[in-house]
Order: C-alpha cells, then structure tokens, then sequence
C-alpha cells in the first residue's frame, strides 16, 4: 500500500529530507509541503525538475495554517515534522492535529539524513537560532587554514527564490550575491566568509552540492541554520549554546539533538552573560551529554566609528531571525549601544512601513529593535523606509552584512559585527589541532 504524506517545512530541512528519503522512495507519495516561519513561501511549488520521476508535476507547498483540512481532504497517513527551532510543546501541538485529522506523527532520526563525505567534516550546530554558529563556523576555517589545510564552507539552505536556478549555488565573491538574486537573510550568512576570502556553498540539493565541495576542499564545514541538525555525517560535531536563553538548551527541538550529538559544546557570549546562567547551561550539557567536551568563548563586538555612538539617540539594526523566531529580545546592537555610551534606544515601531508591521504583528516580542528583514524585494524596500522614517541620531548596523550595499540609508551608520574568541582552556584550536592536525 502506498501511503499518503505530507511534510511539514519551512524551505530547507523539508526538502533535504524529501531529497534523500521519499523523492524515489514508491512507498510513498508525497501530497505536498506545509510552509512555516518564513514569509511568502507557501503557494510555490518543488519543481519537477528537481522531485524525480516519481513527481512528473513537482510538489505543491502549502500553509502550515491548512494542516487539519490537507490530511482529512487528501486521507493522508503520514505527516513528517521537518523544520527547526520550534518548542517541544508546539510540536506536540502539530502531532496533535495530524493525530486528530488521522495521520501518523513522524520525525526521522538526525543521523538518517546525514550524508556520508569522502572528505572530513566538522559540523557547526545551534540549540537557538542566534546563538553564534557562524563566527563559530568563520573561527573554524582560520584555525583549519592556518594548518595549510583546504577548507570550503556548506551553509543550511535557503531557497526562497527560483529552486531549479538554486540547485547547487557558491559563492566566492560579491558579485555571486546578485548572481544568485540573494535575500538579505541569505547575504547575513554568506557575506562573512566571502570577506575573509571564504567560499562556502548552499542550495536544495546538498548531495549534488557535497560532491561540487568535495572537488575544491580537504575538510568541509557545515554552518548550520537556525538550531537544525547537519545534513552531513561529522567527524566533529561542534554545538553553540547560548546563556543568554539558560533552559533552552534542553526545550527547543531540534536543538535538544544537536545537544546529545555534541562532541564539543562551545558555551558562546560568556562575556555578556550572567555568570549564574553560563553555569546553568555548563550543568544542562554536563547532565545530558556528559562525554561532550566544554568550550567557554565570548561573542566579540568589533566595529569602526564606535566614538560616534556615544550620547546618540540610535536606531539597533539586529539580525532578523535571531529575533523573530530567534525570540530573542536584544543583540549585539543593543549591547553595542550600552557599551558605547547611546543616550537612547529609539523605538521603530511608530515608524514601520508595509511588511514591516506585519512581521512585528507576528512577533510582538521584538519590542524596540529593528530586524533586518529581506525575504523579499518589497520587504527589502520596507526596511529602508522604516529606517529613513525613524526618529534618531545614528543608525547601530549589528545585521552581519553591510546594508549600505542595498539600501540607501539617510543618517550616519556604525556597522557592528561579532567575532569568536575563546574564553578560557580548552581553546577551540586546540581541539581541532588535536583532532585534525595529521
């Protein structure tokens, strides 16, 4: 009997799974995708081109909303739960409708869907989206370079655009970001490494993507996304903590994987954060992954101009998902605006333009920040004019990219960015020598 399925997603994790587990797979016939978390992904569809012969059509993608009525009108049996940084309870929540509406509940194992490289992996994982993964991942290639080894990053998809021109896509220079028509959530995770002269690789299809890397590295790096698991079978598993958000660790899925996998735990921000809760996440890992090795680091501000933010009213320009599904209430703008000396943080809110209000309609929890949304051209253009409308001296840039690349902004800017650097012994280094260093 073929069954039915469904796989509940938000355009990265869904696919893979999709790619390496049911695309040929004849038990099954996947119905379609549900879409979550980002802006204007559902109503697209998995192009035939890329869901095998099984899918003549492709995969239509739905909204997460429709769940109940997709499985009752298409008599679905399974429903696989394919997306990350969701608390335990509302995945229950989503078992629960499936449940209800008379399908299976599923969530494949981590190991699975990891693939196998010919070449050395080191994955870099989350238990939060915004913990630090990527100054982690960035700290990573220098230590490797520095070693004369060969090093070519992978980062978590997302494919918000054309996904049959985003099969294998890589990026080595500025110049690919408009190749690849980039949103500014893609750019905030790519554009770090092409400024140390990095090159790092994203897409759908991270087999095809695993052999292209394989062509030009000796080890691979997988910088994850949000707190999903990797996509490819480490050598080492490294997992950022953040303790700024103690009890997270152990209540968001999947970052609660990534936890027991670790093989080192970088507890990262050590510098901002309450001593007391760097020792309540020490004591979550110890207790839950005792054979993991315990790195402390600090989430360095670096920054130019930063005499200018002294006594100004400022607007924080924060990291877009660490604050919205990141649930994080502040970043490295708002610390960059204590520790230099802003005389107020300006609230955006009176001033938000178009899609901008929704997003803060989603996420009232944002509060007096600005998230640096850009799924899309029209939200890119939002963003500029909710900054040029706001209220303030001096704009605090703390997204990792360099906005004045894309938009026009018509006050002064301080760009504020955030750099790993170890905390005590062990030093990251030093493991990886260790381990690598042959």
């Amino acid at each position: 009997m073929i069954e039915k399925v469904i796989i509940m997603g938000a355009a990265g994790r869904d696919f893979h799974n999709f790619n390496v587990y049911f695309r040929d797979n004849e038990r099954y016939n996947v119905i379609g995708f549900t879409a979550t978390q980002i802006p204007d992904i559902d109503g697209r569809q998995y192009p035939a081109e890329l869901a095998g012969k099984l899918y003549p059509h492709g995969v239509p993608i739905y909204s997460d909303a429709n769940l109940f009525d997709l499985i009752k009108d298409n008599k679905v049996d399974l429903v696989v739960f394919s997306y990350s940084d969701v608390p335990h309870v509302e995945v229950m929540h989503k078992a629960s409708t499936a449940t209800a509406a008379g399908a299976d509940f599923m969530i494949i194992g981590a190991p699975y869907t990891m693939l196998k490289s010919s070449k050395k992996v080191i994955s870099v994982c989350a238990v939060r989206t915004g913990c630090g993964k990527s100054q982690t991942s960035r700290k990573v290639i220098e230590i490797l370079r520095a070693m004369g080894k060969k090093v070519v990053a992978v980062r978590h998809p997302m494919p918000y655009g054309d996904l049959t021109k985003q099969v294998v896509q890589r990026f080595a220079s500025y110049e690919d970001f408009d190749k690849h028509h980039c949103t500014i959530e893609e750019r905030e995770e790519y554009e770090p490494h092409i400024r140390m002269g990095a090159v790092i690789y994203a897409g759908v299809d991270y087999e095809k993507i695993l052999r292209q890397a394989e062509k030009e590295a000796d080890v691979i790096i997988w910088d994850g996304g949000n707190n999903d698991t990797s996509f490819y079978q480490p050598d080492l598993h490294i997992v950022v903590f953040d303790p700024h958000r103690p009890g997270h660790e152990t209540s968001y899925h999947p970052g609660e994987t990534n936890l027991i996998l670790a093989d080192v735990a970088i507890i990262n921000k050590v510098d901002s954060a309450v001593p007391e809760n760097v020792e309540k996440v020490r004591k979550a890992i110890e207790k839950n992954n005792p054979r993991a090795q315990i790195i402390l680091a600090d989430s360095e501000l670096t920054g130019e101009n930063t005499d200018q933010i002294k006594g100004k009213r400022v607007l924080a320009v924060e990291d877009g998902p660490t604050l919205t599904h990141g649930e994080m209430s502040y970043g490295a703008g708002v610390i960059a605006a204590r520790r230099f000396g802003a005389s107020q943080i300006v609230d955006p809110r009176p001033y938000l333009v178009g899609t901008l209000k929704e997003t803060f309609h989603k996420y009232p929890g944002i509060g007096s920040l600005l998230p640096a949304m850009g799924y899309s051209p029209q939200q890119i253009h939002d963003l500029e004019e909710t900054i040029n409308a706001t209220d303030c001296d001096l704009v605090i840039s703390a997204t990792p990219i360099d906005l004045t690349r894309l938009i026009k902004i018509n006050k002064p800017c301080v760009q504020i960015n955030y750099e790993y650097k170890d905390n005590s012994e062990p030093t990251l280094e030093s493991i990886i020598r260790e381990k690598f260093g042959a």
